[in-house]
């Protein structure tokens, strides 16, 4: 049996589950997501738990059970508590700028980088720190991969290690070229 598939989904009391065929609804004071799960997997909700169980033993079972369990606990924490990734621009002359939900990014090209942030993320400066972006929303795959689509445009170079870096991401640094010693 799948370790993680196994453990029980606490839903808290801010939070509502419906389950219909094989759709499961999370409502909670952030918003709302809905994900369609495959026919060899059940959940039910018994005093304020889901469980997932899995209805055989076949290779596509055994693999869903888990993966299930944790979409559908990562939906629970998405509608109550919500997903953060900051990302940290290090260069000279790289910085970031926000209006409204669109990012604008000056990365050393000839031109501005924009990118329009999807909805249900939202996208902001840190308010202490300049050249920090915060990426937030409740859909923890969207906003990861919003992430990863900004970290895309300059990746942090081993070199000097400018670019676009997750917040506490090490990026290993190479020496450069040295002269040649004569003996």
């Amino acid at each position: 049996m799948s370790r993680i598939g196994k453990l029980p989904i606490e839903i808290p009391k801010e939070v509502e589950v419906v389950v219909k065929n094989n759709l499961v609804s999370v409502k909670g004071k952030k918003g709302e997501l809905n994900f369609k799960f495959q026919p060899e997997i059940k959940l039910s909700i018994e005093d304020g738990i889901v469980l997932v169980v899995r209805n055989n033993d076949s290779k596509n079972a055994k693999s869903l059970h888990g993966l299930t369990r944790t979409l559908v606990s990562n939906m629970i924490q998405g509608v109550s508590k919500g997903f953060e990734k900051t990302l940290e621009i290090h260069g000279v002359g790289y910085r970031a700028q926000v209006s409204g939900d669109l990012l604008k990014l000056s990365l050393g090209f000839s031109h501005p980088v924009e990118v329009k942030a999807p909805s249900g993320i939202s996208v902001a400066m840190h308010e202490k720190e300049k050249n920090q972006i915060i990426i937030s929303g409740i859909d923890k795959q969207l906003v990861g991969q919003f992430a990863a689509n900004i970290r895309s445009f300059r990746p942090p170079e081993p070199y000097k290690g400018k670019g676009i870096r997750y917040k506490g991401e090490y990026v290993s640094r190479k020496a450069g070229k040295t002269a040649k010693s004569s003996k």
